[in-house]
């Protein structure tokens, strides 16, 4: 009797967690999907109303359509919420990337990057989201304390901080200059660096 309800306990495990990892699924290419229609949406925005002569206009068509697709779809479809499809097309202006980016950050993540003017600066806040698995509030939280600005890698050359997230893309593993802007401060260095030789082996 203890084993069949051993093994029966086992199976519910197995099948629960099956169940969990297909609900992530799904939810990753919901998400995805949705994301990937705001770009579309920004990009011919873009380029059919914003983009040549018709730009003078823009506002009072965006309104318009805004309007009709409030009537049709409900209020998903502000004016506002156009806006933020049109920036968030201008920053990220290649499919792929896009692609890439919104399986693994919502689109909640990605409206609180795309209005960065400092593309860099946007780039490792991405990429630590990323790694880190941050909710959107901590990611917010992150954005407020301006985690950036007060990391060592702020201060380098823009070639290096290239070379830098371009590194932290392969590996996947932060630096301390990625999260102290004096890794010595308190002794701080010795002990992070420890740290990450025992997450990453």
């Amino acid at each position: 009797m203890k084993n069949e309800l051993s093994q029966d306990s086992a199976i519910l495990n197995d099948v629960k967690t099956l169940i969990e990892q297909s609900r992530q699924q799904v939810a990753i290419a919901v998400n995805a999907t949705i994301t990937m229609l705001y770009w579309q949406v920004g990009k011919r925005i873009n380029e059919e109303i914003l983009g040549g002569q018709r730009a003078d206009h823009g506002k009072s068509v965006i309104q318009g359509l805004s309007d009709q697709l409030t009537m049709d779809y409900g209020r998903g479809w502000s004016k506002k919420h156009l806006w933020h499809c049109v920036k968030f097309a201008q920053v990220f202006d290649d499919k792929e990337i896009v692609y890439t980016v919104c399986r693994q950050l919502s689109w909640s993540h990605l409206r609180l990057v795309f209005y960065m003017d400092d593309p860099l600066k946007r780039e490792f806040y991405i990429e630590i989201c990323k790694l880190e698995k941050w909710s959107v509030r901590t990611f917010r939280e992150r954005i407020k304390s301006m985690l950036y600005e007060r990391t060592a890698i702020s201060k380098k050359p823009d070639e290096t901080i290239k070379k830098d997230l371009q590194n932290l893309r392969d590996t996947q593993q932060i630096t301390p200059d990625l999260v102290f802007r004096d890794p010595y401060f308190l002794g701080l260095k010795d002990v992070y660096s420890e740290r990450l030789k025992l997450s990453y082996q």
